[in-house]
């Protein structure tokens, strides 16, 4: 059995993508084990998630330290502990540091629930929906020094229906976050992503 991929999963809030990537390693179809969820917010309801399935959990506060790389070197610290081979960002509220980037190069996924370049950043599917645009969807990519600028892994669109809310577009948006972030962290383990320049290319 080829040796399976050691996920350092980072979380804030409810771990939606979290239960995600649990429930597609359960049934098989991400060859991958998460060796550690780690949460700055100690309320957050993905710590919650983890415990259910028996995976470690670390929650480090924010106000625990005096500065974001203080932050970053105990996090950084705490993965390389748990040999982590891939940094997985399930809605991670925090900037990651230019120190913790190299401490993983190009081990850090991010996803985000907008098509992007298009609308970085905090609440995207408002952004999206507010702005007016017919199709709207979601983003795996590789994390760089920028706010949802590195290389782009999978990206799936969602129209945006005349009847839609933000909550609504959001809601269908977050379906499919579930489908494509396991499909893109099983391609990482494959070795079947490539990086070049702003590009990725998926070997077959």
């Amino acid at each position: 059995m080829a040796e399976l991929l050691n996920l350092g999963v980072l979380i804030s809030g409810n771990g939606s993508n979290l239960q995600s990537i649990i429930d597609h390693i359960e049934q098989g179809s991400l060859k991958a084990v998460i060796k550690i969820v780690v949460s700055n917010n100690p309320d957050a309801y993905g710590i919650t998630r983890a415990q259910k399935h028996g995976i470690p959990v670390v929650v480090i506060k924010n106000s625990d330290f005096k500065n974001k790389v203080g932050f970053d070197a105990e996090l950084i610290r705490i993965l390389k502990d748990h040999q982590v081979d891939l940094v997985v960002l399930a809605g991670f509220m925090r900037i990651i540091t230019p120190d913790f980037l190299k401490a993983f190069p190009g081990r850090v996924m991010n996803i985000h629930p907008a098509l992007l370049p298009s609308f970085p950043g905090l609440h995207a599917q408002k952004q999206a929906f507010d702005y007016g645009v017919k199709v709207s969807g979601c983003t795996v990519h590789f994390v760089d020094e920028g706010v949802d600028t590195g290389p782009i892994i999978i990206q799936a669109s969602v129209p945006v229906l005349d009847d839609d809310t933000d909550d609504t577009l959001a809601a269908r948006i977050l379906k499919e976050e579930h489908r494509i972030y396991p499909e893109a962290i099983q391609l990482f383990a494959d070795g079947r992503l490539e990086i070049s320049g702003r590009k990725v290319f998926i070997r077959k």
